[in-house]
C-alpha cells in the first residue's frame, strides 16, 4: 500500500527555549510557568518500577512462553516497559546520541535552516502550539519523517554534523526491526494475525527533544501530559538526566532508564485496535535545574489512509468501545489541540 503525503496541522512559532535558557538567570516568562506542577506532585519514592521485557527471550523458543506473558502483563497493566537485549547495535546507538547532541549544540541560525514551515509539524521548532495564550513547554525539538523513505523531506534533515543523515537512516532501520518483532509478539498475545497488526506499523517518525536546564525547574514542564497518537513509541534516553514520568494509579511516577535499553510505550492507535485491552498511558517530561536533557522518540504509526478501529478478531464476541476513523483524520484532531492528558482519547470512545 502506498503512503501518500498528507498535510497536517502546523504549530505556531514561539521563542527558542534553548536561546532563552542561555541568557543570564531571570524570572521565567509567564507563558512557561505551570501551576499544575505543584498541584500534582511526583512520587519520588515508590515501590514499583515499570516492567522489563527481554526481546531475546521473546524470540527464543525456550523462554518465549513466559516472556510473552510478561509482555502481555506489561501492556495491560502499565502501557510502558523497559526493553533489554533488543539487538540494536551499540555503535549505532552511540553515534545517534553523539550526532543529536552535536546538532543541538550548534548556533541557532544553523538549526533554524531546518525550521518548520507554516501548516506542518516537520522540522525544527515546536508542536501543539495552537494559540497565543496557551502555556508553553520548556523544550525545543526537531521532528522528522523517516520511513518509508519516500515520505522523507530532506529539506528538514540536518546536514551538520555531516554524519547525521546516514546515522539517522541506520538507527531508524534498526528501530523498525525492533518494532516489527515487538508487534509480532503482541499479535500473538492478542490472538490476531501478525500481518493484520503489522499493517498498523508502516510509517515511522522521529522526534528529537532538547530540554534545557532551568534554575526554577519546579515551575516548568518539559513536555505537557499526553498519550502518544501512534501504535508504538520507542524512546532512547540520550544522556543520563532523568525526566520522564508516567501517570500510575493517579500519581506521577519517575521512570529511571536502564543501561543499554529502550523505553517502550503503547500508543493510542494500539489502545483502539486492542479495544482497550492495551492502554496508552498519560506521561510527561520534567526539567532538571542544572543539566540539559535529551531524548529520541521514534513513533511507529499506520499509513495515513488506514482506518483505525477495534480489530474484528478482538471484538467478535463483544461490543466495540472506540470509533473507527481514518488515521489522517485522527492526527488532524490530535495535532490541532494542545497536549492535554488523555482528553483526546475520550473523544474516540463510543458512549
Amino acid at each position: 500500500m502506498e503512503t501518500a503525503q498528507v498535510t497536517l496541522v502546523g504549530s505556531l512559532r514561539v521563542d527558542n527555549v534553548q536561546a532563552l535558557a542561555s541568557k543570564p538567570p531571570q524570572s521565567i516568562p509567564d507563558r512557561y510557568v505551570r501551576p499544575e506542577v505543584d498541584v500534582e506532585p511526583t512520587l519520588h519514592y515508590v515501590q514499583k518500577e515499570i516492567p522489563t521485557v527481554d526481546l531475546s527471550k521473546l524470540l527464543d523458543q525456550q523462554f518465549s512462553h513466559e516472556e510473552l506473558k510478561n509482555l502481555h502483563s506489561a501492556c495491560e497493566d502499565w502501557g510502558f516497559f523497559h526493553l533489554i537485549n533488543h539487538g540494536v547495535s551499540g555503535e549505532v546507538i552511540e553515534k545517534m546520541k553523539m550526532d543529536v547532541e552535536e546538532f543541538f549544540r550548534q548556533p541557532l541560525e544553523v538549526k533554524e535552516a531546518h525550521a518548520q514551515l507554516p501548516g506542518d509539524v516537520e522540522g525544527y521548532g515546536q508542536a501543539f502550539v495552537v494559540s497565543d495564550e496557551q502555556k508553553l513547554d520548556w523544550a525545543d525539538m526537531i521532528f522528522l519523517k523517516t520511513r518509508p523513505i519516500e515520505l522523507r523531506n530532506m529539506r528538514f534533515w540536518p546536514t551538520q554534523p555531516p554524519s547525521f543523515r546516514e546515522t539517522l537512516d541506520q538507527y531508524t532501520l534498526e528501530i523498525q526491526n525492533v518494532a516489527d518483532k515487538l508487534i509480532g509478539a503482541m499479535a500473538k498475545n492478542l490472538g490476531v494475525d501478525t500481518k493484520t497488526l503489522n499493517e498498523k506499523l508502516v510509517m515511522q517518525q522521529v522526534r528529537m527533544n532538547y530540554y534545557p536546564a532551568c534554575p526554577q525547574s519546579d515551575k516548568v514542564l518539559g513536555l505537557s501530559p499526553h498519550s502518544d497518537n501512534d501504535t508504538l513509541t520507542i524512546l532512547l534516553q540520550v544522556n543520563e538526566v532523568q525526566g520522564l514520568q508516567i501517570k500510575k494509579d493517579g500519581n506521577w511516577v519517575p521512570v529511571t532508564p536502564l543501561p543499554d535499553s529502550f523505553i517502550i510505550n503503547i500508543g493510542d492507535v494500539m489502545e483502539i485496535l486492542s479495544n482497550g485491552e492495551y492502554k496508552s498511558i498519560n506521561h510527561r517530561s520534567m526539567v532538571d535545574p542544572h543539566k540539559e536533557r535529551l531524548s529520541i522518540a521514534t513513533f511507529q504509526s499506520p499509513n495515513y489512509d488506514a482506518y483505525i478501529g477495534p480489530l474484528k478478531e478482538i471484538t467478535r464476541d463483544g461490543e466495540e468501545h472506540y470509533k473507527t476513523m481514518e488515521f489522517k483524520e485522527m492526527l488532524k484532531i490530535y495535532l490541532s489541540s494542545k497536549l492535554d492528558g488523555k482528553n483526546y482519547m475520550e473523544t474516540m470512545k463510543l458512549k
